[in-house]
Protein backbone atom coordinates (compact mmCIF):
# COMPACT_ATOMS: atom_id res chain seq x y z
CA UNK A 1 0.00 0.00 0.00
CA UNK A 2 1.38 3.38 -0.99
CA UNK A 3 0.90 6.47 1.11
CA UNK A 4 2.92 9.67 1.07
CA UNK A 5 2.65 10.13 4.84
CA UNK A 6 5.44 8.43 6.82
CA UNK A 7 4.42 6.77 10.04
CA UNK A 8 6.56 6.56 13.18
CA UNK A 9 8.64 3.46 13.91
CA UNK A 10 6.52 0.44 14.67
CA UNK A 11 6.47 -0.70 18.28
CA UNK A 12 6.42 -4.42 19.21
CA UNK A 13 2.90 -5.80 19.36
CA UNK A 14 1.17 -9.14 19.70
CA UNK A 15 2.20 -12.43 21.19
CA UNK A 16 5.29 -12.80 19.04
CA UNK A 17 6.52 -9.41 20.21
CA UNK A 18 6.16 -10.44 23.85
CA UNK A 19 8.14 -13.61 23.19
CA UNK A 20 10.84 -11.64 21.41
CA UNK A 21 11.11 -9.15 24.26
CA UNK A 22 11.68 -12.01 26.68
CA UNK A 23 14.32 -13.64 24.46
CA UNK A 24 17.54 -11.65 23.82
CA UNK A 25 18.69 -14.25 21.28
CA UNK A 26 15.50 -13.86 19.26
CA UNK A 27 15.80 -10.09 19.07
CA UNK A 28 19.17 -10.51 17.30
CA UNK A 29 17.86 -13.01 14.77
CA UNK A 30 19.01 -12.03 11.28
CA UNK A 31 16.24 -12.50 8.72
CA UNK A 32 16.98 -11.95 5.04
CA UNK A 33 13.95 -11.42 2.79
CA UNK A 34 14.64 -12.31 -0.84
CA UNK A 35 12.47 -11.06 -3.67
CA UNK A 36 12.42 -9.49 -7.12
CA UNK A 37 11.93 -6.04 -8.59
CA UNK A 38 8.70 -5.35 -6.70
CA UNK A 39 9.85 -6.54 -3.27
CA UNK A 40 9.30 -2.97 -2.02
CA UNK A 41 5.56 -3.66 -2.08
CA UNK A 42 6.10 -5.74 1.07
CA UNK A 43 7.56 -2.76 2.92
CA UNK A 44 4.88 -2.65 5.66
CA UNK A 45 5.55 -6.32 6.44
CA UNK A 46 9.32 -5.78 6.66
CA UNK A 47 8.87 -2.75 8.90
CA UNK A 48 6.56 -4.73 11.16
CA UNK A 49 9.14 -7.53 11.43
CA UNK A 50 11.81 -4.98 12.36
CA UNK A 51 9.45 -3.56 14.94
CA UNK A 52 9.09 -7.04 16.42
CA UNK A 53 12.84 -7.15 17.05
CA UNK A 54 14.18 -8.99 14.01
CA UNK A 55 17.34 -7.79 12.23
CA UNK A 56 15.77 -7.50 8.76
CA UNK A 57 17.70 -7.13 5.52
CA UNK A 58 15.94 -7.13 2.14
CA UNK A 59 17.44 -8.43 -1.10
CA UNK A 60 15.82 -7.52 -4.40
CA UNK A 61 16.46 -6.54 -8.00
CA UNK A 62 14.70 -3.16 -7.84
CA UNK A 63 15.79 0.27 -6.69
CA UNK A 64 17.13 0.91 -3.18
CA UNK A 65 15.43 4.26 -2.60
CA UNK A 66 12.20 2.96 -0.97
CA UNK A 67 14.23 1.04 1.60
CA UNK A 68 16.59 3.92 2.31
CA UNK A 69 13.57 6.12 2.95
CA UNK A 70 12.39 3.72 5.67
CA UNK A 71 15.83 2.94 7.08
CA UNK A 72 15.84 -0.75 6.08
CA UNK A 73 19.09 -2.39 4.90
CA UNK A 74 18.83 -3.36 1.25
CA UNK A 75 21.09 -5.38 -1.05
CA UNK A 76 20.48 -5.32 -4.78
CA UNK A 77 21.26 -8.46 -6.75
CA UNK A 78 20.68 -9.47 -10.40
CA UNK A 79 17.45 -11.33 -11.17
CA UNK A 80 15.69 -11.84 -14.49
CA UNK A 81 11.94 -12.06 -14.14
CA UNK A 82 11.30 -14.28 -17.16
CA UNK A 83 12.81 -17.69 -17.95
CA UNK A 84 16.58 -17.41 -18.40
CA UNK A 85 18.63 -20.36 -17.07
CA UNK A 86 22.00 -18.63 -17.51
CA UNK A 87 20.88 -15.53 -15.62
CA UNK A 88 19.24 -17.69 -12.94
CA UNK A 89 22.54 -19.51 -12.29
CA UNK A 90 24.30 -16.16 -11.93
CA UNK A 91 21.62 -15.02 -9.49
CA UNK A 92 22.08 -18.15 -7.40
CA UNK A 93 25.86 -17.74 -7.29
CA UNK A 94 25.52 -14.16 -6.07
CA UNK A 95 23.02 -15.10 -3.36
CA UNK A 96 25.28 -17.96 -2.21
CA UNK A 97 28.19 -15.52 -1.99
CA UNK A 98 26.16 -12.99 0.01
CA UNK A 99 24.73 -15.60 2.38
CA UNK A 100 28.17 -17.05 2.99
CA UNK A 101 29.66 -13.63 3.68
CA UNK A 102 26.90 -12.27 5.98
CA UNK A 103 25.62 -15.50 7.57
CA UNK A 104 21.91 -14.73 8.18
CA UNK A 105 19.90 -17.02 10.44
CA UNK A 106 16.91 -17.22 8.07
CA UNK A 107 16.64 -16.57 4.33
CA UNK A 108 13.01 -16.13 3.27
CA UNK A 109 12.23 -16.29 -0.45
CA UNK A 110 9.09 -14.62 -1.84
CA UNK A 111 7.67 -15.14 -5.34
CA UNK A 112 8.45 -17.95 -7.80
CA UNK A 113 12.17 -17.69 -8.47
CA UNK A 114 13.26 -16.40 -5.04
CA UNK A 115 11.31 -19.21 -3.33
CA UNK A 116 13.46 -21.65 -5.31
CA UNK A 117 16.72 -19.74 -4.92
CA UNK A 118 16.53 -19.31 -1.13
CA UNK A 119 16.68 -23.05 -0.24
CA UNK A 120 19.36 -23.68 -2.87
CA UNK A 121 21.48 -20.80 -1.57
CA UNK A 122 21.39 -21.79 2.11
CA UNK A 123 22.08 -25.41 1.17
CA UNK A 124 25.11 -24.52 -0.96
CA UNK A 125 26.45 -21.91 1.44
CA UNK A 126 25.92 -24.20 4.44
CA UNK A 127 24.57 -21.22 6.35
CA UNK A 128 21.12 -20.35 7.70
CA UNK A 129 17.68 -21.91 7.31
CA UNK A 130 15.49 -21.31 4.26
CA UNK A 131 11.82 -20.37 4.34
CA UNK A 132 9.86 -20.04 1.11
CA UNK A 133 6.47 -18.48 0.44
CA UNK A 134 4.29 -19.85 -2.34
CA UNK A 135 2.19 -16.79 -3.05
CA UNK A 136 0.19 -18.25 -5.88
CA UNK A 137 1.04 -20.72 -8.64
CA UNK A 138 0.68 -18.24 -11.47
CA UNK A 139 0.91 -18.63 -15.21
CA UNK A 140 2.39 -22.14 -15.35
CA UNK A 141 -0.51 -23.70 -13.45
CA UNK A 142 -3.26 -21.39 -14.74
CA UNK A 143 -2.67 -21.35 -18.49
CA UNK A 144 -3.43 -24.13 -20.96
CA UNK A 145 -0.94 -22.75 -23.46
CA UNK A 146 1.70 -25.16 -24.89
CA UNK A 147 4.48 -23.24 -23.14
CA UNK A 148 2.78 -23.45 -19.74
CA UNK A 149 1.99 -27.15 -20.15
CA UNK A 150 5.61 -27.83 -21.13
CA UNK A 151 7.00 -25.91 -18.16
CA UNK A 152 4.66 -27.47 -15.59
CA UNK A 153 6.61 -30.73 -15.05
CA UNK A 154 9.88 -28.77 -15.00
CA UNK A 155 8.53 -26.51 -12.25
CA UNK A 156 7.24 -29.50 -10.27
CA UNK A 157 10.66 -31.12 -10.56
CA UNK A 158 12.39 -28.00 -9.26
CA UNK A 159 9.98 -27.68 -6.35
CA UNK A 160 10.42 -31.37 -5.50
CA UNK A 161 14.21 -30.91 -5.54
CA UNK A 162 14.26 -27.87 -3.24
CA UNK A 163 11.57 -29.13 -0.84
CA UNK A 164 13.93 -31.00 1.54
CA UNK A 165 16.29 -28.01 1.53
CA UNK A 166 13.58 -25.66 2.86
CA UNK A 167 13.08 -25.59 6.62
CA UNK A 168 9.52 -24.33 6.10
CA UNK A 169 7.14 -23.59 3.24
CA UNK A 170 4.44 -20.97 3.75
CA UNK A 171 1.26 -21.11 1.68
CA UNK A 172 -1.20 -18.26 1.34
CA UNK A 173 -4.19 -20.42 0.47
CA UNK A 174 -5.26 -23.98 1.23
CA UNK A 175 -5.65 -25.04 -2.43
CA UNK A 176 -1.97 -24.44 -3.20
CA UNK A 177 -0.96 -26.30 -0.06
CA UNK A 178 -3.12 -29.28 -1.01
CA UNK A 179 -1.60 -29.35 -4.51
CA UNK A 180 1.97 -29.33 -3.19
CA UNK A 181 1.20 -32.06 -0.67
CA UNK A 182 -0.54 -34.25 -3.28
CA UNK A 183 2.45 -34.02 -5.66
CA UNK A 184 5.20 -34.40 -3.05
CA UNK A 185 6.45 -30.81 -3.48
CA UNK A 186 6.67 -30.02 0.23
CA UNK A 187 8.35 -31.95 3.03
CA UNK A 188 6.00 -33.60 5.51
CA UNK A 189 5.37 -31.37 8.55
CA UNK A 190 7.25 -28.43 7.07
CA UNK A 191 4.42 -26.21 5.87
CA UNK A 192 2.25 -23.49 7.36
CA UNK A 193 -0.81 -21.65 6.07
CA UNK A 194 -0.58 -17.86 6.52
CA UNK A 195 -3.22 -16.01 4.46
CA UNK A 196 -1.66 -13.16 2.51
CA UNK A 197 1.14 -10.73 3.22
CA UNK A 198 -0.99 -8.73 5.65
CA UNK A 199 -2.27 -5.20 5.40
CA UNK A 200 -1.57 -2.37 7.83
CA UNK A 201 -5.09 -1.36 8.80
CA UNK A 202 -4.07 1.76 10.73
CA UNK A 203 -1.71 2.98 8.01
CA UNK A 204 -4.34 2.43 5.33
CA UNK A 205 -6.96 4.30 7.35
CA UNK A 206 -4.53 7.20 7.75
CA UNK A 207 -4.56 7.55 3.95
CA UNK A 208 -8.35 7.73 3.66
CA UNK A 209 -9.61 10.87 2.00
CA UNK A 210 -12.34 13.07 3.38
CA UNK A 211 -15.17 14.07 1.09
CA UNK A 212 -13.44 17.29 0.04
CA UNK A 213 -10.23 15.50 -0.94
CA UNK A 214 -12.22 12.88 -2.83
CA UNK A 215 -13.98 15.62 -4.78
CA UNK A 216 -10.62 17.22 -5.64
CA UNK A 217 -9.18 13.90 -6.87
CA UNK A 218 -12.26 13.27 -8.99
CA UNK A 219 -11.82 16.76 -10.40
CA UNK A 220 -8.15 16.16 -11.24
CA UNK A 221 -9.14 13.02 -13.13
CA UNK A 222 -12.09 14.72 -14.81
CA UNK A 223 -14.52 12.25 -13.24
CA UNK A 224 -16.72 14.54 -11.15
CA UNK A 225 -19.97 12.94 -12.29
CA UNK A 226 -18.86 9.44 -13.26
CA UNK A 227 -19.29 6.06 -11.62
CA UNK A 228 -15.82 4.57 -11.18
CA UNK A 229 -14.88 0.92 -11.61
CA UNK A 230 -11.24 0.32 -10.69
CA UNK A 231 -8.77 -2.49 -11.36
CA UNK A 232 -5.29 -2.59 -9.81
CA UNK A 233 -3.19 -5.18 -11.60
CA UNK A 234 -0.42 -5.80 -14.05
CA UNK A 235 -2.02 -5.19 -17.44
CA UNK A 236 -1.48 -8.65 -18.89
CA UNK A 237 -3.60 -11.24 -20.63
CA UNK A 238 -3.10 -13.66 -17.73
CA UNK A 239 -4.58 -11.12 -15.34
CA UNK A 240 -7.73 -11.12 -17.45
CA UNK A 241 -7.44 -7.60 -18.85
CA UNK A 242 -8.76 -8.54 -22.35
CA UNK A 243 -11.81 -10.08 -20.66
CA UNK A 244 -12.25 -6.89 -18.64
CA UNK A 245 -12.08 -4.74 -21.78
CA UNK A 246 -14.80 -6.80 -23.44
CA UNK A 247 -16.94 -6.60 -20.31
CA UNK A 248 -16.35 -2.85 -20.07
CA UNK A 249 -17.75 -2.38 -23.58
CA UNK A 250 -20.91 -4.26 -22.57
CA UNK A 251 -21.29 -2.22 -19.39
CA UNK A 252 -20.69 1.11 -21.16
CA UNK A 253 -23.40 0.31 -23.70
CA UNK A 254 -25.89 0.22 -20.83
CA UNK A 255 -24.33 2.72 -18.40
CA UNK A 256 -22.62 5.52 -20.27
CA UNK A 257 -21.60 7.27 -17.04
CA UNK A 258 -19.21 4.45 -16.02
CA UNK A 259 -15.44 4.84 -16.39
CA UNK A 260 -13.03 1.96 -15.85
CA UNK A 261 -9.67 2.90 -14.32
CA UNK A 262 -6.79 0.47 -14.91
CA UNK A 263 -3.93 0.99 -12.45
CA UNK A 264 -0.69 -0.90 -12.93
CA UNK A 265 2.30 -1.49 -15.22
CA UNK A 266 1.99 -2.47 -18.87
CA UNK A 267 5.21 -1.65 -20.74
CA UNK A 268 7.37 -3.71 -18.34
CA UNK A 269 5.28 -6.85 -18.89
CA UNK A 270 6.91 -7.74 -22.21
CA UNK A 271 5.06 -10.23 -24.40
CA UNK A 272 2.42 -10.85 -21.73
CA UNK A 273 1.14 -7.26 -21.83
CA UNK A 274 -2.07 -6.15 -23.48
CA UNK A 275 -1.36 -3.88 -26.41
CA UNK A 276 -1.72 -0.11 -26.31
CA UNK A 277 -4.03 -0.34 -29.32
CA UNK A 278 -6.37 -2.70 -27.40
CA UNK A 279 -6.67 -0.11 -24.65
CA UNK A 280 -7.18 2.72 -27.14
CA UNK A 281 -10.09 0.88 -28.79
CA UNK A 282 -12.00 1.12 -25.50
CA UNK A 283 -11.45 4.81 -24.82
CA UNK A 284 -13.02 6.93 -23.40
CA UNK A 285 -14.78 4.57 -21.00
CA UNK A 286 -11.48 2.80 -20.16
CA UNK A 287 -8.49 4.80 -18.90
CA UNK A 288 -5.10 3.22 -18.19
CA UNK A 289 -3.40 5.32 -15.52
CA UNK A 290 -0.16 3.31 -15.29
CA UNK A 291 1.64 2.83 -11.99
CA UNK A 292 0.35 5.20 -9.28
CA UNK A 293 1.57 6.03 -5.79
CA UNK A 294 -1.90 7.02 -4.57
CA UNK A 295 -3.76 3.70 -4.81
CA UNK A 296 -5.57 4.17 -1.44
CA UNK A 297 -6.84 7.53 -2.64
CA UNK A 298 -8.07 6.02 -5.89
CA UNK A 299 -9.82 3.25 -3.97
CA UNK A 300 -11.52 5.89 -1.82
CA UNK A 301 -13.32 7.24 -4.90
CA UNK A 302 -14.01 3.78 -6.38
CA UNK A 303 -17.59 2.51 -6.59
CA UNK A 304 -16.77 -1.08 -7.63
CA UNK A 305 -13.44 -2.92 -7.64
CA UNK A 306 -12.80 -5.60 -10.27
CA UNK A 307 -9.99 -8.16 -10.45
CA UNK A 308 -10.59 -10.42 -13.48
CA UNK A 309 -7.49 -12.59 -12.96
CA UNK A 310 -7.00 -15.96 -14.63
CA UNK A 311 -4.01 -16.69 -12.35
CA UNK A 312 -3.81 -19.07 -9.43
CA UNK A 313 -3.20 -16.24 -6.96
CA UNK A 314 -1.83 -16.41 -3.42
CA UNK A 315 -4.06 -13.88 -1.69
CA UNK A 316 -4.18 -10.81 -3.97
CA UNK A 317 -3.12 -7.69 -2.10
CA UNK A 318 -5.27 -5.62 -4.45
CA UNK A 319 -8.38 -7.38 -3.11
CA UNK A 320 -7.33 -6.78 0.49
CA UNK A 321 -6.81 -3.07 -0.12
CA UNK A 322 -10.09 -2.80 -2.02
CA UNK A 323 -11.87 -4.60 0.80
CA UNK A 324 -10.34 -2.38 3.44
CA UNK A 325 -11.41 0.64 1.41
CA UNK A 326 -14.99 -0.64 1.66
CA UNK A 327 -15.43 -1.52 -2.00
CA UNK A 328 -17.87 -4.08 -3.31
CA UNK A 329 -15.73 -6.51 -5.31
CA UNK A 330 -16.14 -8.51 -8.47
CA UNK A 331 -13.44 -11.13 -9.06
CA UNK A 332 -12.96 -14.64 -10.39
CA UNK A 333 -13.22 -18.08 -8.84
CA UNK A 334 -9.43 -18.57 -8.96
CA UNK A 335 -7.60 -19.77 -5.81
CA UNK A 336 -6.69 -16.87 -3.55
CA UNK A 337 -9.54 -14.68 -4.76
CA UNK A 338 -12.06 -16.96 -3.09
CA UNK A 339 -10.18 -16.54 0.20
CA UNK A 340 -11.17 -12.85 0.22
CA UNK A 341 -14.54 -12.76 -1.54
CA UNK A 342 -17.56 -14.84 -0.61
CA UNK A 343 -19.98 -14.87 -3.50
CA UNK A 344 -23.11 -12.85 -2.78
CA UNK A 345 -21.88 -11.78 0.65
CA UNK A 346 -19.07 -9.25 0.21
CA UNK A 347 -18.79 -9.40 -3.57
CA UNK A 348 -19.56 -11.43 -6.67
CA UNK A 349 -17.52 -14.27 -8.19
CA UNK A 350 -17.47 -15.16 -11.89
CA UNK A 351 -15.61 -17.76 -13.90
CA UNK A 352 -12.34 -16.50 -15.43
CA UNK A 353 -12.39 -15.45 -19.11
CA UNK A 354 -16.19 -15.04 -19.11
CA UNK A 355 -16.74 -11.45 -20.25
CA UNK A 356 -20.54 -11.78 -20.30
CA UNK A 357 -20.68 -12.98 -16.70
CA UNK A 358 -18.22 -10.28 -15.63
CA UNK A 359 -20.35 -7.57 -17.27
CA UNK A 360 -23.54 -8.93 -15.66
CA UNK A 361 -21.93 -8.90 -12.20
CA UNK A 362 -20.71 -5.31 -12.60
CA UNK A 363 -24.12 -4.18 -13.88
CA UNK A 364 -25.83 -5.89 -10.95
CA UNK A 365 -23.77 -3.84 -8.49
CA UNK A 366 -24.15 -0.64 -10.52
CA UNK A 367 -27.91 -0.95 -10.36
CA UNK A 368 -28.07 -1.90 -6.68
CA UNK A 369 -26.17 0.79 -4.73
CA UNK A 370 -27.53 -0.41 -1.38
CA UNK A 371 -26.12 -3.90 -2.03
CA UNK A 372 -22.77 -2.28 -2.93
CA UNK A 373 -22.66 -0.49 0.40
CA UNK A 374 -23.55 -3.63 2.37
CA UNK A 375 -20.93 -5.69 0.59
CA UNK A 376 -18.32 -2.96 1.03
CA UNK A 377 -18.87 -2.85 4.78
CA UNK A 378 -18.64 -6.62 5.02
CA UNK A 379 -15.39 -6.58 3.04
CA UNK A 380 -13.92 -3.95 5.36
CA UNK A 381 -14.79 -5.93 8.48
CA UNK A 382 -13.62 -9.24 6.98
CA UNK A 383 -10.20 -7.91 5.96
CA UNK A 384 -9.68 -6.24 9.33
CA UNK A 385 -10.43 -9.49 11.16
CA UNK A 386 -8.55 -12.00 9.02
CA UNK A 387 -5.75 -10.24 7.13
CA UNK A 388 -4.28 -7.61 9.46
CA UNK A 389 -0.53 -7.01 9.20
CA UNK A 390 -0.07 -7.63 12.92
CA UNK A 391 -1.69 -11.06 12.67
CA UNK A 392 0.39 -12.05 9.63
CA UNK A 393 3.69 -10.75 11.06
CA UNK A 394 3.05 -12.57 14.32
CA UNK A 395 2.54 -15.84 12.41
CA UNK A 396 5.81 -15.31 10.51
CA UNK A 397 7.65 -14.57 13.75
CA UNK A 398 6.55 -17.97 15.06
CA UNK A 399 7.87 -19.63 11.89
CA UNK A 400 11.27 -17.92 12.16
CA UNK A 401 11.60 -18.93 15.80
CA UNK A 402 10.60 -22.50 14.97
CA UNK A 403 13.05 -23.00 12.10
CA UNK A 404 15.89 -21.38 14.05
CA UNK A 405 15.38 -23.99 16.79
CA UNK A 406 15.76 -26.66 14.12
Amino acid sequence: MNCSAQRPALAPAGTAARRLQRSPRATRQKVWCLGGEDIHLRMPFFRKLAGLGFDVTVLGSGEAEPFARHGLPYIRYPLRRFLNPGADVRSLREIVRLVGAHRPDVVHGFDTKPSLLAPLATSRAGVGRAVRTINGMGYIFSSRSPAALALRPVYRGLQRYVAPRAAMTIFQNAQDRAYFEAHGLVALGRSRLIPGAGIDVDDFNACNLDSGAQARLRGELGLQHNTIVTTVSRLTRQKGIPTLLEAAARVAARHSEVVFLLVGPREAEGPLAVSASALERHAPYVRALGVRNDVPALLAITDIFVLPTQYREGVPRALLEAGLAGSAIVTTTMPGCTDVVRDGWNGLLVEPSDARALARAIITLLERPELRREMGQRSRDFVREHFSLERVADAHAKVYEEVSRG
